[in-house]
């Protein structure tokens, strides 16, 4: 008998059929059998939680807010004699906003993992073990496109329980597991539940989104918890909730382990996240589009777009092919599969399952990092430049991923604008992509920083916003 079939029962005559069966009978509805002693009835997941629940933190984050309140004192004879005492932002009140959340250590000398909105802009980030020993923790990496952080704290060499990862992939909807954390901070606690979804994307909340669902208990506080399985391993990072009252309503999601460890293991391993490119760029299979293309079914993410000489040009993958998996793993929309290519390790190759006119073509595509070419020039625009206070730089498919943009974006992409500069007043913005300059193509950095100068007149700029182009007379 198993524990899972145990975990349902929900009455004493459904626990009398279940003894029955572990004793044999044949027919238990027939021959219902009393429990012997106090044995055939004491099941319970206690063991298991002892075993990892050490492993999981409480997080408490503190961030300094100065009040833009201005001094009673300011301009009076206290600021002529006293000086910058009574005025100087250095003396405006302060106060300190603090959240908390969980999270999960995940290597014994200390390397803990968490979401990265639970630390999000904190000045000090305290971990909490179960034991309540408080340690000061040191931010690694945050990457907040899969909205996950990666802490260290100083053990002094001992070691911490830790939690090993799960294998995602071998996740099934029914699989029992338990969220462990810190729920609207009354400490540690357990619910438990099954996986009722995985795979789960287009939620919106992430760029990376291949979600394990669970109908376990998640509340404000347990973000960066544990969703454990009966093997005592990592299944997932528990990140967000599906509620319209703020409360668990049995809809949460936990980011996979696959791509929990592959964040971890960049941030120990190089201090940054390093992720394969795909060179590709698709769209999801609606019903309309399977259907022009003679499909049973919407299936797979079809490919609208190729990098030359990328990854995906290198394996043989064409416009309009439909791929449907990743290493064996289902995709059916652009975010699964990001999400299935980032949980790969760079080097090696990835097996991709495609439709290629009807038939199914197995490829291999080469995992390597997206490459900086032309080099990026990050370069701040000086004053006399019609687009002063900008920082400017060469778009490459490594910089396009970087900020996600289209991949065959290509040109000078601004980074930063200097509030009060030029740039700011005329409304450049981070994120636009400088085309042309008085109908002259702007292929890179150093043609924007010095050919504008060879105008005496008016310049006209054109950008590219959200998809739109726009021209504008800056001088």
């Amino acid at each position: 008998m198993t524990l899972f079939s145990l975990r349902f029962l929900g009455s004493l005559s459904g626990l009398m059929i279940a003894v029955g069966l572990m004793l044999g009978v044949g027919d238990a509805r027939a021959d219902k059998v009393v429990p012997q002693n106090a044995e055939d009835v004491q099941y319970s997941y206690a063991p298991l939680i002892k075993q990892v629940s050490p492993a999981v933190v409480n997080i408490y984050t503190a961030r300094i807010v100065r009040r833009n309140s201005r001094s009673p004192f300011a301009g009076s004879i206290f600021e002529h004699f006293f000086g910058d005492a009574f005025s100087s932002p250095d003396s405006a009140p302060r106060k300190e906003q603090n959240s908390l959340g969980s999270g999960v250590i995940v290597v014994a000398d200390g390397v803990v993992v968490t979401n990265r909105h639970v630390i999000a802009g904190a000045d000090e980030i305290t971990v909490i073990l179960a034991d309540r020993r408080e340690f000061d923790a040191e931010l690694i990496l945050e990457d907040e496109r899969s909205d996950l952080a990666v802490l260290r704290i100083d053990t002094d060499g001992e070691e911490l329980p830790s939690l090993p990862f799960h294998d995602s992939d071998d996740v099934e909807v029914g699989d029992i597991v338990f969220a462990i954390g810190n729920p609207f901070g009354v400490g540690q606690t357990v619910t438990s539940g099954i996986v009722s979804g995985v795979a789960v994307s287009d939620i919106g909340i992430s760029h990376y989104e291949s979600f394990i669902q669970t109908d376990a208990a998640i509340n404000p506080g347990n973000s960066g918890g544990a969703l454990v399985g009966m093997d005592g391993r990592l299944y997932g990072i528990n990140t967000v909730i599906l509620s319209r009252s703020g409360g668990s309503h049995g809809v949460g999601f936990a980011i996979p382990a696959n791509l929990v460890s592959r964040v971890v293991e960049s941030a120990v391993t190089d201090g940054k996240i390093v992720r394969p490119w795909f060179g590709a760029s698709g769209q999801t299979v609606t019903s309309d589009i399977a259907e022009s293309l003679g499909l049973e079914r919407p299936i797979g993410v079809m490919v609208n777009g190729v990098y030359e000489d990328g990854p995906a040009d290198e394996a043989g993958i064409d416009v309009g092919d439909i791929i449907i998996a990743i290493m064996d793993q289902p995709v059916n929309d652009p975010k699964s599969l990001a999400t299935r290519l980032a949980s790969q390790p760079v080097g090696g190759t990835a097996k991709i399952d495609l439709l290629r006119n009807g038939d199914e073509v197995t490829l291999s595509v080469p995992l390597q990092t997206a490459p900086e070419d032309p080099p990026a020039n990050r370069t701040h625009l000086a004053d006399g430049h019609p687009l002063a206070g900008a920082q400017v730089a060469n778009l490459s498919p490594a910089l396009a991923e970087e900020l996600n943009l289209e991949m065959m974006a290509s040109g000078v992409i601004v980074l930063q604008i200097e509030r009060g500069s030029r740039a700011h007043r005329i409304g450049l913005r981070p994120g636009d992509r400088i085309v042309e300059m008085n109908d002259r193509a702007l292929e890179s950095v150093l043609v924007l920083d010095t050919y504008w100068g060879a105008y005496d007149g008016e310049i006209y700029v054109t950008i590219m916003r959200n998809g739109r182009q726009m021209t504008d007379r800056i001088r």
